[in-house]
C-alpha cells in the first residue's frame, strides 16, 4: 500500500508531505482548488509523461516521493528483484523534473527509465479516471474488464502463445509454398545436370590423367623414334658406342693405375658413370618397349576430355573442378528433397497448432461466459440499489470462431436493459450520461475487487451521481476499502463521509503568489468540510448537523 507521498515544487504545490493508511482515504476541495494534483503527481512518480509545465513558477524542479509497503506483495517483490532494485519491505520511487523538461527516476536509490517505473507503477496502483465510463463503450475495455473480473489471465497467455505459435508456423509454411514453383524448376534443372555428371562420372584427379596419357599417345611415334636413337648411341652404335668407349677408357686408366694412385679417384668416377649408363639404357630399353602406338584408345581419350571441356564450359568451371561441382549440386538436389519432407512436416505442426489454438479458446469462451454471467448479476445487483431497480446488464459472450486472433475469437459486448420489457442494446444506445456513470462505477468496483493491485485510486469517477444513489457509492467504495487501500476524488458529500480518512485540498494566494495545500481532516475540521460540501460555502447549524449525521452511519457501522 501507499504509505507515504511527498510533493515539491509540483504545478502549484509549494510543499506537501502525505501519511496515508489503508482503507478509504476520501479528498475533497472546492471547485478549482485542485483536487486530483496528488493523483497527478503519483502519476508522474509512477512513470507518466514528464513535463516542464509541471515544476512550479520559479522553481528549479519539482519532485515526487512515493513509500509503498511491499511485504505482502510478492509479484512487486519478484519484480525489484529481477530488476536488482529490492531492498527491504518499503518500496521507495522518486521523480524529479527539471525547469527544462529533463526527468530522472529512482528506485530505493536507484536510478531508473521511465518505462521502469511505469511497470512498477502497474503493480502497485490501479487508477479509475473520471473518463473511464466512456471507455466503457470501446470493446477492448469491455474484454478486458471481463477478464481481468473472471481472473483469466493464466489462459489469455497461454491463448497468446499459441497464437503466435501457430502464426509463425502459417508465415513459415506459406512462405515456402510461395517459392513452390521456382524450387520445382530448380530441381528439374538439378535432376538434369546431376544425372549428366553421374552419367560422365569424371573422378578427382582424373582429368589430369587423361591429359598426360593423352599427350603420350599423341607424341608415341615422337617418343619411340628418339629412345631408339638414344640407345643406339648410347649401346647399339655401328661404330664405337658410348658404353663401349667409356669401357675402353676405364680399362686404360685402370692399368696406370700400379704407376700413379692419383688417377684412382678419377677411376671411381668411370666406374659409377658406367654403372649409372648401363642403368639408363636399360630403362631407356624398357620404356622402349612400351611406348605404344593406339589410334584407338587415343580416339576415346580425346572424346572424354572433349566431353569435360564442354560440361566444364555449361557450369564456368575448369574440368577439373567437375567432381566438385557435381557434389554440390547433388547436395543441392538433397536439401530441395528435405524441403518437401519440412513442407509436409510443417503442415502437420501448423494443424497441431490450429487445433491446439482452438481448443485454448473454445475453454477462454467457456471461462468468459461463465465470468460473465458472474459479472452481469453483481452489477445488476449493484446498480440495483443505485435508483436503477429495472435495469438488467447483459454480458453477451460470442463465439466468432472465423475472427480467432490473439485474444480469442469472441465478440464480447455489454448490453443493458433499462426498463422491464426492453430487450438488451449496447451501453452506446440505451444509456444515459447518469446510467453510465453508475454501471460504470460498480463496474469499475466488481472488477478492481478482482485486481491484483493494492491501491485503487477513483478520480471523480461519481460524476453524474447525486442523491441517495450517492450514498450507495460511498458504502460501495468503503466496503472495498476493506480489502484494499482506496483513495477517491470526489464532490459528494455522500462519498466524503464513507472515507475511513478525508484530505483536503485548497488554494491559497497572497496577491502575488498562489499555492496548493493538502491537509488531513480531524474529527471537527471533516466535519466543517462535510458540511460546506453539503450545503456550499455558509456553515449552518443545520450543515454541520447534516455532516455529523453522514459521518456517524460509517463510525457506526465501523464500531
Amino acid at each position: 500500500m501507499l504509505s507515504e507521498l511527498q510533493i515539491s515544487n509540483f504545478a502549484i504545490v509549494d510543499q506537501a508531505a502525505l501519511e496515508l493508511s489503508s482503507g478509504m482515504t476520501t479528498i475533497t476541495g472546492e471547485t478549482g482548488a485542485g483536487k486530483s494534483i496528488a493523483i497527478d503527481a503519483l502519476g508522474l512518480c509512477l512513470g507518466e509523461r514528464a513535463d516542464a509545465a509541471l515544476v512550479r513558477h520559479g522553481a528549479e524542479r519539482c519532485e515526487v516521493t512515493a513509500v509503498f509497503r511491499i511485504g505482502q506483495l510478492a509479484e512487486a517483490r519478484q519484480w525489484l528483484q529481477e530488476q536488482a532494485l529490492d531492498s527491504d519491505d518499503d518500496c521507495i520511487i522518486r521523480r524529479v523534473v527539471s525547469s527544462e523538461g529533463r526527468s530522472k527516476g529512482y528506485v530505493n536509490g536507484q536510478p531508473v527509465t521511465a518505462a521502469q517505473l511505469k511497470a512498477l507503477g502497474e503493480l502497485l496502483v490501479s487508477i479509475h479516471g473520471q473518463h473511464a465510463h466512456q471507455a466503457l463503450l470501446r470493446p477492448d475495455v469491455q474484454r478486458q474488464l471481463l477478464d481481468r473480473y473472471g481472473d483469466l489471465d493464466r489462459q489469455l497467455e497461454q491463448l497468446r502463445l499459441d497464437w503466435r505459435q501457430w502464426q509463425e508456423l502459417k508465415r513459415r509454411l506459406e512462405a515456402l509454398r510461395s517459392g513452390d514453383g521456382q524450387r520445382e524448376a530448380r530441381r528439374q534443372l538439378l535432376h538434369y545436370q546431376v544425372e549428366e555428371l553421374e552419367q560422365f562420372a569424371l573422378q578427382p584427379g582424373e582429368f589430369d590423367e587423361l591429359e598426360a596419357e593423352q599427350r603420350r599417345l599423341a607424341h608415341a611415334q615422337q617418343l619411340l623414334a628418339s629412345s631408339s636413337k638414344a640407345l643406339a648411341l648410347l649401346s647399339d652404335s655401328d661404330g664405337l658406342s658410348l658404353i663401349d668407349a667409356l669401357e675402353q677408357c676405364n680399362h686404360e686408366l685402370s692399368q696406370q693405375l700400379g704407376h700413379d694412385q692419383q688417377l684412382g679417384p678419377i677411376v671411381e668416377l668411370l666406374d659409377e658413370a658406367q654403372i649409372r649408363l648401363d642403368e639408363a639404357v636399360r630403362s631407356l630399353r624398357r620404356y622402349s618397349e612400351r611406348v605404344e602406338l593406339d589410334p584407338e584408345r587415343l580416339a576415346q581419350l580425346d572424346e572424354r576430355i572433349a566431353q569435360a571441356l564442354q560440361l566444364a564450359r555449361k557450369h564456368k568451371v575448369t574440368p577439373a573442378e567437375l567432381p566438385e561441382v557435381h557434389q554440390t549440386l547433388a547436395a543441392e538436389l538433397s536439401n530441395l528433397a528435405q524441403s518437401d519432407s519440412d513442407s509436409e512436416q510443417l503442415a502437420e505442426q501448423l494443424a497441431a497448432a490450429a487445433s491446439g489454438y482452438q481448443q485454448q479458446a473454445e475453454a477462454l469462451h467457456q471461462a468468459r461466459q461463465a465470468a460473465g454471467e458472474r459479472l452481469a448479476a453483481a452489477v445488476t445487483a449493484a446498480i440495483a440499489s443505485m435508483n436503477m431497480p429495472h435495469a438488467r446488464l447483459v454480458v453477451a459472450v460470442t463465439a466468432r470462431p472465423e475472427q480467432p486472433g490473439p485474444h480469442g475469437w469472441d465478440q464480447i459486448e455489454l448490453l443493458v436493459s433499462a426498463n422491464p420489457g426492453q430487450p438488451p442494446q449496447p451501453l452506446a444506445k440505451v444509456a444515459s450520461g447518469g446510467e453510465l456513470s453508475r454501471i460504470g462505477l460498480a463496474i469499475a468496483v466488481l472488477t478492481a475487487d478482482a485486481n491484483a493491485t493494492p491501491t485503487l485510486i477513483f478520480d471523480e469517477v461519481d460524476v453524474g451521481i447525486s442523491g441517495a444513489t450517492a450514498a450507495v457509492v460511498g458504502r460501495l467504495l468503503r466496503q472495498l476499502g476493506e480489502r484494499a487501500q482506496v483513495m477517491c476524488v470526489t464532490h459528494l458529500p455522500q462519498v466524503a463521509a464513507a472515507g475511513h480518512q478525508q484530505l483536503l485540498v485548497s488554494k491559497q494566494s497572497d496577491g502575488v503568489r498562489t499555492h496548493t495545500r493538502i491537509d488531513e481532516l480531524d474529527e471537527a475540521a471533516r466535519t466543517d468540510e462535510v458540511a460546506r460540501m453539503v450545503a456550499g460555502d455558509a456553515l449552518t447549524s443545520e450543515a454541520r448537523a447534516n455532516a455529523r449525521a453522514l459521518l456517524s452511519q460509517f463510525v457506526t457501522a465501523s464500531a
